[in-house]
């Protein structure tokens, strides 16, 4: 082969490979398919005959440091601009002992990093204590920032940090830079007796759990470089006049657990309200940021812009490595990708031979073997010793053969020595074909095991919540298996994204059936999202009405559940109401969507079989089909009630804006916290406005500002304006039913029967209203002509 004038030979990665020097990248020049079979045949045959001692992969480029204190740097990140990927320059401070590696390149921009995970594309960095309020007002503000490196290639990771608010009785809301989009927000408040310190941990854990008692956390559904912060002090309803001091994070998922636990070390299993935090628990805090390679790649034709940003020309990819690949790193605010050694290697997919080969055999914890075990390229092997017979990955699951008896160690030897000796011509080639069949029977016996177990461990969660109503037969009839799922989106594609939030992404699907159906995957994989999951099952499986979203089947192959829902084709009510132009979804039309969502819910705690309460009833939640029918949907966090009960103390769980204030401070759950909800959607459909995150001028949340108005008598100062012109007197009836919807003693609401026979009986004289005016206009304005006689 001819080299470059700076090219370089070197043999790795288990082949010849050639690469030329381009600073600040090292791309391999892979060989031709025809050398590579053969190279890759002959590095086969001698990992079979001999084990390899393979050099630990290379971390950054020739001549850079890859170490800064206790930090390793790896390529792309370098200490410098002639050691890093264009936008991955690091700086290490040196005047600190040990020293501290720092984002950008100087010590100005003062974001420490901590550590590098290259597997999948994050970074761990050192944050502060966003609020920290010890004084008593009403509502505090704050920020959250990369100071100094926001244009580089970095936002906050979404799937690894959680927002978190201690205190007590505290709203914490989390918006957009220009605080305009509500992002994610969470409610706490302090349900102990003693108004000194919170109750010990619910479960009897042996730390407590930020789950609403005087701590809350909630997760953040985009990854943006900065963030506004809101916090407001609710009414008290246990220990009025008290005002705790606040403390509010953007914090790595699980770090405030472990904050928690230190806290009760000091004081003996009680959290003081005081919450006098030691320094280093407000300047010290952990947060996870991604990043991504930036790439120009065009859309291809057809497709949108966004749907894939991997390079098609392997020149210009930063993923070097042989045995690499490029993954797509796209959301709302970072276009990239990154790359990733393949499976069966490890390392650093940046460099050139940077991904080595996993010794499988060396890891038994990892790749169970008990027989004989070869390692291959990417993979290995995994043999019962030559007479013996069975399962050789699991102890004791090699036998003794039969035949071994009969013929004998030695005429078996000598049999193999001749089939060999005859063989010897063709045994390369075969071996190469063999390895690659072979990696492909072992992937497909991995993945089916895996299907298996996750199949046994959904599919006894599901039995274990439909026993519960005697429903077991349920669980058999509604599974779809992975494969069908995966034909009927084609594997999962994004062009057949239909939306999704923090937690999961919907799809359109075509069944072989030919059913059009929308498919519920979850985003991340953590024990709540399978029990939400298996909790909408359970429900879903066993009620039956026309405005409730039907649940067609799910998937239990995968860690978590997949779900099969009809295809609602017109978008959400939230999606209707709040769009830039001034016209929106008629009077006519949000009546009747009031209604038939009252019918919803008066169905679920009155006529189910076992009363449900929904507990998220929110516009995002309704679906309209092409006729805006209103179909309910997201049961994930809906709750059985027995029926012999008014209600069950549960951790506080709902959407800021439309939670019932009641249940946020006891954490009671009954059937009016549902009302409440639908008197805050009420109060959305006069409106226009958004729950979650209006604030008047004079500080006020919708519903508070809504009742205040009303009570003045001043409505039309936060009427819609389409509604004031295409409504009449019903407006008023239907405001005053959203005030008694949300009173703050739940005792004063009324029922969601009562709340259904209000709105029917508001919608028919409506209806007959407009039918009498119609029939006056056709007769010329009279309905009775009266003519003298001569």
């Amino acid at each position: 082969m001819l080299l470059s004038s700076h090219g370089v030979r070197c043999i790795q990665e288990g082949m010849v490979s050639v690469f030329t020097m381009q600073m600040p990248n090292n791309h391999c020049q892979r060989p031709s398919s025809i050398t590579h079979v053969l190279l890759a045949a002959a590095a086969t045959a001698l990992a079979l005959v001999a084990v390899a001692v393979a050099e630990e992969p290379p971390m950054g480029l020739p001549g850079c440091p890859t170490v800064c204190g206790n930090v390793s740097v790896p390529y792309p990140f370098g200490i410098g601009a002639s050691c890093s990927f264009p936008g991955f320059d690091l700086t290490c401070d040196a005047t600190h002992s040990p020293p501290r590696l720092l984002l950008g390149d100087s010590a100005a921009a003062g974001v420490e990093v901590t550590d590098i995970f290259l597997e999948n594309a994050t970074m761990r960095v050192i944050s502060h204590a966003i609020i920290n309020q010890t004084t008593k007002v009403a509502a505090a503000n704050g920020t959250w920032g990369l100071v100094g490196v926001s244009t580089g290639p970095f936002v906050l990771s979404y799937n690894h940090n959680k927002f978190v608010a201690l205190g007590c009785s505290i709203q914490a809301t989390l918006l957009s830079e220009d605080g305009n989009t509500f992002i994610s927000g969470c409610s706490a408040s302090c349900w102990g007796d003693d108004p000194g310190h919170w109750e010990q941990p619910i479960g009897n854990r042996g730390c407590s759990e930020c789950s609403g008692n005087g701590c809350c956390q909630a997760s953040i559904p985009v990854g943006y470089p900065s963030y506004d912060v809101r916090i407001i002090r609710l009414e008290d309803l246990i220990h009025p006049g008290i005002m705790p001091t606040v403390v509010v994070y953007i914090a790595e998922q699980g770090w405030i657990e472990e904050v928690l636990c230190q806290i009760i070390g000091f004081t003996n299993g009680t959290v003081p309200i005081a919450l006098d935090l030691p320094p280093e628990l407000l300047s010290a805090v952990p947060v996870m940021l991604e990043w991504a390679m930036n790439s120009t790649r065009p859309a291809e034709p057809g497709l949108p812009d966004a749907f894939s940003r991997c390079p098609t020309n392997g020149a210009t990819s930063a993923c070097v490595s042989n045995h690499s690949y490029c993954v797509d790193m796209n959301n709302n605010f970072q276009s990239g990708y990154a790359c990733q050694c393949s499976l069966g290697y490890y390392g650093n997919p940046y460099l050139c031979g940077g991904c080595q080969d996993i010794n499988e055999c060396t890891d038994s914890d990892r790749y169970p073997c008990y027989g004989e075990c070869t390692n291959l390229p990417g993979t290995y092997q995994c043999r019962c010793p030559e007479g013996s017979q069975g399962n050789s990955s699991i102890m004791h699951g090699c036998v003794k053969s039969s035949a071994d008896l009969i013929i004998g160690p030695s005429q078996k030897r000598k049999g193999l020595s001749i089939g060999l000796g005859v063989g010897s011509g063709a045994a390369l080639l075969v071996l190469s074909l063999g390895t690659i069949v072979l990696v492909r029977k072992v992937k497909a016996q991995r993945k089916k095991r895996l299907r298996q177990r996750f199949f046994k461990q959904n599919r006894g969660q599901l039995l274990q919540q439909l026993l519960v109503c005697q429903r077991a037969d349920i669980a058999e009839r509604m599974i779809v298996t992975e494969e069908e799922l995966e034909k009927a989106t084609n594997n999962f594609d994004k062009s057949r994204e239909l939306g999704g939030g923090g937690h999961g992404i919907v799809y359109k699907g075509i069944l072989s059936s030919q059913h059009v159906v929308a498919i519920k995957k979850s985003k991340i994989v953590i024990q709540k999202e399978i029990i939400e999951f298996i909790n909408e099952v359970a429900i879903l499986s066993q009620v039956n009405h026309r405005n409730i979203v039907k649940l067609i089947g799910c998937c239990l192959e995968t860690e978590v559940p997949l779900l099969v829902y009809e295809f609602i084709s017109n978008g959400t009510l939230y999606s209707h109401l709040h769009v830039e132009a001034s016209i929106s979804l008629s009077w006519k039309d949000r009546l009747r969507v009031a209604v038939e969502t009252a019918r919803a819910l008066m169905y679920l705690h009155s006529l189910a079989s076992t009363p449900v309460i929904h507990r998220d009833i929110k516009s995002p939640n309704i679906l309209l089909d092409d006729m805006l029918t209103v179909k309910l949907s997201d049961f994930g966090a809906s709750r059985y009630i027995p029926v012999d009960q008014e209600g069950l103390d549960t951790t506080v769980q709902g959407t800021l804006g439309y939670l019932d204030p009641t249940y946020h401070t006891t954490g009671h759950l009954t059937d009016k916290s549902d009302v409440y909800s639908f008197g805050v959607l009420l109060i959305e459909l006069l409106t226009r406005k958004k729950p979650t995150s209006y604030i008047s001028s004079q500080g006020f949340a919708l519903v508070s500002h809504f009742v205040g108005l009303l009570s003045q008598g001043n409505l039309d100062q936060i009427l819609d304006p389409q509604v004031a012109r295409e409504g009449d007197g019903e407006i008023v009836d239907i405001a005053l039913l959203a005030q008694m919807c949300v009173k703050s003693n739940r005792e004063e609401r009324p029922t969601m029967r009562q709340v259904e026979i209000m709105l029917e009986s508001i919608q028919a004289a409506k209806e007959f209203s407009s039918d009498v005016t119609d029939n006056d206009r056709s007769s010329g304005g009279n309905s009775l002509e009266v003519r003298s006689c001569d």
